[in-house]
């Protein structure tokens, strides 16, 4: 972030590491229903999240941010905000939480969405995601966030790209976005996962 200029993206929607250990290597043990997969530790392991100083980077390089596990955080924003989104997993009985919290930088009432994601259980089961990334968030997610706080023309940055289901859904909405993965094994996951969906898309276009 520091090779760009001041306000080069008009919306940021991240996902950084919350500092929690969620990397995905123990991810089994919180199975109810069904045996969960275990996922390569992405970079970092979950163990820290992002300085000050990447926060403050991010406020400077785009107009709006929407920034996901905040809650965990919030101290090193640090603003204040009364917009915050929060996503209802709808995810039953199980020790992961009911819901995730997004800080926005915008001036609107909290907002939520509700979207069930538990294990092999999905909102769209006609239209089931693969699960290749431990904090994998549903394409659904990301596009109504863009519908309802990115415009047209706008330009999106994503720094924690991670299963890529942020730019999947910029794709499907039109919008130019720029997504960094720092770690390989996902960055080419991600890769395979827009080729594969880019290549399904075009059939039915």
């Amino acid at each position: 972030m520091k090779t760009l200029p001041n306000k080069a993206f008009d919306l940021a929607v991240v996902d950084p590491p919350y500092g929690i250990g969620e990397s995905g290597d123990n991810n089994h043990t919180r199975s109810c229903l069904a045996i969960s997969q275990d996922y390569k530790p992405f970079a970092g392991k979950d163990l820290e999240p992002p300085s000050e100083t990447y926060f403050a980077e991010l406020q400077r390089v785009s107009k709006n941010q929407i920034i996901f596990g905040a809650n965990h955080f919030i101290s090193r924003i640090p603003l204040d905000s009364h917009c915050w989104i929060v996503w209802d997993k709808d995810n039953g009985e199980n020790d992961f939480a009911d819901c995730e919290l997004a800080w926005t930088s915008f001036s609107s009432a909290v907002r939520r969405f509700k979207y069930r994601w538990q294990g092999m259980l999905q909102e769209n089961m006609a239209e089931k995601e693969q699960r290749i990334h431990p904090t994998q968030k549903p394409v659904a997610l990301y596009e109504w966030i863009l519908k309802r706080y990115a415009k047209a023309g706008d330009k999106i940055l994503d720094t924690h790209l991670g299963s890529g289901s942020s730019r999947i859904a910029a794709y499907e909405l039109g919008f130019d976005f720029v997504g960094c993965e720092i770690d390989k094994t996902y960055f080419d996951l991600q890769e395979q996962r827009f080729a594969e969906y880019t290549a399904q898309t075009s059939l039915f276009h």
